[in-house]
């Protein structure tokens, strides 16, 4: 359980997240929306702990953020940042063997090989573990990222923004792959979005932020209503259940000027 407690962040006179509060329950996907400068993706770098709080209390399954080891935090909690700076001449292997860091301190055992050999396979990698990742797709890469995470082999996993410079088929692909890690691997999965459409067909839980603060928070059918985008985002959105071949009945908008 991912449980944040009152927390600000603060930059001199301005508050990017102001006073917010939220429990997470372990499994499934909680999707967090809002328009651009909401907090989305500053509030995930604070349960993270890549920025400090200004204010407040964030624990990952009763462990404090803000005192807990790196090593012991890192076993339990991992994050796909937007942007990644890791070299471009290194190769898919390589990259998801820094997902089992946290526990080889670098030293790969037998059981790391095995970790890293799975989360090659899970996401159909194998045959690109030796290319460097300046020569894979976006989407490629962007799955080899992710294939990290697996071999991290935490319960918890954040995502910001992964749907960024992708294009629909390759946004979609990735949105099944974050279930397939929900719903095959067990993973508590929290993904940053600006979709709103992705978020009501893919997550079970939806977080909605503006201005620095949780505006709202419930299921899809809850959150995706002309009222609460209205709310949301200040814009007039048109709602529609609609039958998707393989999802089933699910709610998305329309959004118009």
């Amino acid at each position: 359980m991912i449980a944040i407690e009152s927390v600000s962040k603060h930059y001199g006179e301005s508050s990017v997240v102001a006073g917010v509060s939220l429990t997470l329950a372990p499994g499934g996907v909680t999707g967090i929306i809002g328009p651009n400068g909401a907090g989305k993706s500053t509030l995930l770098s604070l349960v993270a702990r890549l920025l400090p709080m200004s204010a407040g209390r964030i624990s990952v399954d009763g462990l404090d953020v803000t005192t807990t080891p790196g090593d012991v935090l890192a076993r339990r909690l991992s994050i796909l940042r937007q942007d990644h700076h890791l070299g471009s001449r290194l190769t898919v292997r390589d990259l998801v063997a820094f997902g089992r860091y946290p526990h080889s301190k670098g030293r790969v055992t037998q059981t790391d090989r095995i970790h890293i050999d799975s989360a090659l396979a899970y996401l159909g990698l194998d045959e690109l573990g030796h290319r460097f990742l300046d020569e894979l797709s976006g989407g490629q890469r962007q799955r080899a990222f992710v294939a990290m995470l697996i071999a991290q082999d935490t319960d918890a996993v954040l995502l910001d923004e992964p749907l960024n410079n992708l294009d629909m088929v390759h946004a979609a692909a990735m949105m099944k792959l974050v279930r397939r890690l929900a719903d095959d691997l067990g993973r508590t999965v929290v993904v940053v979005l600006h979709d709103v459409n992705f978020a009501a067909c893919y997550c079970d839980h939806i977080v909605a932020m503006r201005d620095g603060r949780v505006l709202r928070e419930g299921p899809p059918s809850q959150i995706v209503t002309k009222e609460a985008l209205l709310a949301i985002y200040g814009l007039s959105i048109e709602v529609r259940d609609i039958d998707i071949p393989g999802l089933g009945m699910r709610r998305i908008c329309l959004p118009y000027a």
